[in-house]
Formats: C-alpha cells, sequence, structure tokens
C-alpha cells in the first residue's frame, strides 16, 4: 500500500534508555540467555517499566513462523525449543526481584500446541519459585485450539492478553497468516472461563483505519468481556513494512480511552507510546 512518508511528531521523539537500572537488568538477561522485547523493540517506555519492577520476557527463540506487515521480528524456521528456558526465566526474575512479569513468545506454528506448553512450564516455574510475582502471558492465537489454552489456564497466569493488533478491515492484509474471528474467539474463550480468568488485549492506529473502524474493534472487545485494553500508536520499523497513514494526537488518544469507558472496557491504557505491557502491573 502506497502512502506518504510521514513526518513524526514531537511527542513521538523520545530517547533510549542509558540508565543504571536498564543497564542491570540488560546484563541480567543476557547472563540468563533469555530474550526481552522491551530491548528488541527498542520500547520508548523501558525504563519506567524496568524502574517499576517490570519486563517483558520474549521466549520460544527469536524467529517467527508467520511475517506481519508491522513487525520487524525475524520470520523464518524457529530452532528447537529450549526446555531448560523457565527455570532460566525465574532466576532473572529472582536476581531482578520483579513484581511483575509479562511473558510473550514469537508464534510457533509449527508446534502442535502452538507453545503453549512452555508458556505454562514458565508461569508455573514463577508461581513455585516466586509465588507473590504476579504472572500476565501475552499469547499467539494457537490457532484456535482450545486444548492449548486450556493447558496454560490451568498453570493459573493471572491475565492472559492476546493482541488484535489492527482494525478488522486491515486484518488480513497486515497479518496475513492470523484470522480476526479467530482472535476474537479466543478472547471470548478466557472472558468465559469459570472461574473467571481476567482477559486483555491491544492494537495499534495510524495503519489507515477510520475512526468507526476504531470504535468497531473496541465494541468487538467489548462484546467478549474483554477487560483490559491498550490502544498505541503504529510506528514504521522500517521502509519495507507497512507505512504509517496518520500520527494521532495525544488528545485523540484521550478521546478513545472515554469511548471504550463508554462501551463497557473496564481498564484502558491509549496514548501514543503505550505498548502491549505498558502500566500492565497497574491495570485493574
Amino acid at each position: 500500500m502506497e502512502a506518504q512518508r510521514l513526518r513524526k511528531p514531537e511527542w513521538l521523539k523520545v530517547k533510549l534508555p542509558h540508565s543504571k537500572e536498564y543497564k542491570r537488568v540488560k546484563g541480567v538477561l543476557s547472563s540468563c540467555g533469555l530474550h526481552s522485547v522491551c530491548q528488541e523493540a527498542r520500547c520508548p517506555n523501558m525504563t519506567e517499566c524496568f524502574h517499576g519492577g517490570t519486563a517483558t520476557f520474549l521466549i520460544l527463540g527469536d524467529v517467527c513462523t508467520r511475517s506481519c506487515a508491522y513487525c520487524n521480528i525475524r520470520s523464518g524456521i524457529p530452532g528447537l525449543v529450549d526446555h531448560e528456558e523457565p527455570e532460566r526465566l525465574a532466576d532473572a526474575v529472582m536476581k531482578l526481584g520483579l513484581q511483575y512479569v509479562v511473558i510473550t513468545s514469537v508464534t510457533r506454528d509449527d508446534l502442535p500446541d502452538g507453545g503453549a506448553e512452555l508458556f505454562a512450564r514458565c508461569v508455573e516455574s514463577l508461581r513455585y519459585r516466586i509465588p507473590d510475582c504476579k504472572v500476565e502471558v501475552l499469547i499467539p492465537d494457537f490457532r484456535g485450539s482450545k486444548d492449548a489454552l486450556d493447558r496454560l489456564i490451568r498453570a493459573g497466569p493471572d491475565v492472559i492478553n492476546h493482541n488484535m493488533e489492527v482494525v478488522r478491515s486491515l486484518f488480513t492484509a497486515v497479518r496475513p497468516q492470523g484470522n480476526y474471528g479467530t482472535s476474537l474467539k479466543l478472547l471470548q474463550d478466557i472472558s468465559g472461563r469459570r472461574p473467571p480468568v481476567i482477559s486483555k488485549s491491544g492494537f495499534m492506529i495510524g495503519l489507515g483505519e477510520t475512526m468507526d473502524e476504531i470504535l468497531g474493534l473496541l465494541a468487538d472487545l467489548s462484546s467478549v468481556d474483554c477487560k483490559r485494553v491498550t490502544i498505541g500508536q503504529y510506528q514504521q520499523p522500517t521502509r519495507t513494512h507497512w507505512p504509517v497513514h496518520k500520527y494521532y494526537h495525544p488528545d485523540e488518544f484521550e478521546e478513545l480511552k472515554i469511548r471504550a469507558g463508554e462501551l463497557g472496557i473496564r481498564s484502558v491504557e491509549a496514548g501514543p507510546l503505550v505498548r502491549s505491557s505498558y502500566h500492565a502491573a497497574h491495570m485493574k
């Protein structure tokens, strides 16, 4: 899709972190042989989250079996599953003294369960070794597998997040190996569990959607009783990725936050620099 390259507004220009705490966290992750989405996505909120006792870990390698038009993670044939990763993750969380952990992964369509077993083992390792630590998982769609979701839920994460990422009209073009209905159904299955499980989702704006389409996505999330939602500005990783069609002003994000609340979504983080795990520990 052709689009004129837009100049980045002042509110999106931030300096990358170089604090002592950032360097300490980076060192621990490296020594434990772990990946962090915070680092690899060059997230502007790293310092704030690290100082607040929160970090997002990337499990199951750093090669994705899908190739979404907005994502800068490498696509290809992933390596073997590292079955020692759950223990190393718990080691890192203990060393860092984290109070809230988010675990995510690349999409692993090459695995029968989409990686659900390793997600579950990571949660169980943290539950056993650091009982007071809250655990959120940000999962792929597991190709709609109920068995995979069941396995993860039995491990007892505090929050299960699955990002819709984009509005319905753009889904096929931007996420060609995904399915809007499958993702929405996954969130519905999470919300419908008894005892209840906290469901969460997030999406980006600025890819060419209309305001009505944004509100339609929010309405869809409300219809499946999604409890927590994050909305952030899409930023093009490289010139070969999907172009930015609009930079939304902070005031527009505030308006979306109000509209989401009116639709019945309980907790919303919306802003130009908001990412899936932003203020994760504080969302109610």
